[in-house]
């Protein structure tokens, strides 16, 4: 019987090890029926339009016998991204969204890891409600929390308005100096419980013999925070900022929310609105090529953030 059973083995085991060199077998296709429900949206909704706007982006609207004639699209090459990079509104764009970026990106994270320095602090009671407090504002949609915010800044609606002018300040949220601070506030608002959640499930992983070990050696909840907690949460950090900097480039909903009450927000606020103006007008092939500039532009921005951050986070 023994015999048998080894005579079996070795006539088993090599098909079990060349169903696994060559990946078949019931484990592949398990693997497969797995991977498909992630896969193919990701190709149908992702890789696909991004491959459509690549192509668009390479083609140009020509005219037979003159600006009245006949129209069709043919093969341009680069000169739809030339013209982007002539487009001075386009710059104009990215010079404001690069300004917002450096002020809101910094303020917002600093928040977010001193929310979640104190949620993590033994001292704080109610741990539970001042988290789903701070993470609440993430669940209000960019567009209705744009819509609530611009009820505030009104200054024929809003209370805030009122309150301060009876303290004898005349304050304009909406004017030229301060509508993108105000459109800062409102991504503010919107996305630091978003970080904040981020950074305290690290905080969370993090041993408590390190917190019980500086105690004995006399350091205080300050010195524990700044430098045992934060250094160690620097990846989750770097990934927040990383995330910051790719919405802030495709920042959309806010300003066009706002645009709708304060004329100082024109349709190529931000990039991302310069795009969809440029599509509206049906020059898509246009459009398609600022699309791409923007995502090249996030691309570099975002993994030069991380390069020159890597080694100081430990990633």
């Amino acid at each position: 019987m023994t015999d048998t059973a080894a005579r079996a083995t070795s006539v088993v085991a090599p098909v079990r090890a060349r169903r696994r060199l060559h990946g078949g077998g019931p484990r592949a296709g398990t693997v497969a029926a797995f991977l498909t429900p992630f896969f193919l949206p990701f190709l149908l909704f992702y890789l696909v339009p991004v491959g459509y706007a690549l192509w668009q982006s390479l083609r140009v609207v020509r005219r037979t016998g003159g600006q009245y004639g006949t129209s069709y699209t043919a093969f341009g090459g680069l000169e739809q991204y030339g013209q982007v990079l002539r487009n001075t509104e386009f710059w104009s764009s990215i010079g404001r969204i690069g300004l917002f970026g450096v002020v809101q990106v910094p303020v917002m994270l600093f928040v977010a890891l001193v929310i979640a320095l104190l949620l993590d602090t033994p001292l704080l009671k109610l741990k539970a409600f001042f988290r789903i407090t701070a993470f609440m504002p993430y669940a209000v949609p960019g567009v209705i929390a744009a819509i609530m915010w611009s009820y505030l800044y009104s200054p024929q609606l809003s209370p805030v308005v009122d309150l301060l002018k009876g303290v004898g300040l005349e304050p304009d949220f909406l004017g030229p100096g301060a509508v993108l601070w105000s459109t800062a506030n409102v991504s503010t608002w919107l996305w630091t419980g978003y970080n904040m959640l981020i950074m305290f499930s690290a905080l969370q992983s993090i041993p408590q013999e390190l917190y019980e070990a500086a105690r004995i050696d006399g350091a205080g909840n300050w010195t524990i925070a700044w430098r045992i907690k934060v250094p160690i949460i620097a990846p989750s950090i770097v990934l927040t900022s990383v995330f910051s900097i790719i919405g802030t480039l495709q920042l959309y909903a806010e300003p066009a929310v706002l645009r709708q009450i304060s004329s100082n927000i024109s349709s190529t606020f931000t990039p991302n609105m310069l795009a969809y103006t440029v599509a509206s007008g049906n020059n898509y092939q246009q459009a398609a090529a600022i699309s791409v500039v923007i995502a090249v532009i996030t691309f570099v921005l975002s993994f030069g953030f991380m390069r020159l951050t890597a080694k100081r986070a430990g990633l």
